[in-house]
């Protein structure tokens, strides 16, 4: 049978049951009552501790060496996902930019070409067309997003 993360989330639970116990047990001390007590908790807490030593190996789980490093340091991993998040962001609004301005650059090369060399006009419409601009009639290029969002604003200045 194949390990559950439930199977040992349960088990951990159990453990963290018996420490409680412990912890109880040892605070309301009672003499040799609680000893006895005390010496079954620690049983059943040895138990759970190798059952749990026993399936925890074989579920499949993976955690970046990096988060393990973080967490023995101390830290909180919750702030480890939000700085990853914010990294993530600030990668993602860099590579925008710089797809923003290889857009331009090959809108500007297909004016220059097509301007240059007029019978090659409608192969560079055609290229790009492919690679998401907009070739009009001329030899005019505009990226589809700026036209669309032109489009809207003409129409909403109409109404």
């Amino acid at each position: 049978m194949a390990t559950t993360r439930q199977t040992v989330d349960d088990q951990m639970k159990d453990i963290i049951h018996n420490l409680y116990c412990l912890m109880v047990q040892s605070h309301d001390y009672r003499g040799a009552q609680t000893t006895s007590a005390m010496k079954s908790e620690i049983n059943y807490l040895l138990t759970n501790l190798q059952d749990i030593s026993r399936t925890a190996p074989s579920l499949q789980l993976y955690l970046p060496p990096e988060i393990v490093d973080y967490v023995d340091s101390g830290r909180n991993p919750d702030i480890y996902t939000r700085e990853f998040v914010e990294v993530v962001q600030k990668n993602n609004q860099l590579l925008k930019g710089k797809s923003d301005a290889f857009a331009g650059f090959r809108d500007v090369l297909a004016q220059e070409i097509a301007g240059g060399v007029p019978e090659l006009s409608d192969a560079v419409g055609g290229i790009v067309s492919k690679t998401g601009g907009v070739w009009e009639e001329g030899g005019k290029t505009s990226d589809a997003s700026a036209t669309a969002e032109n489009g809207d604003q003409t129409s909403e200045a109409k109404t």
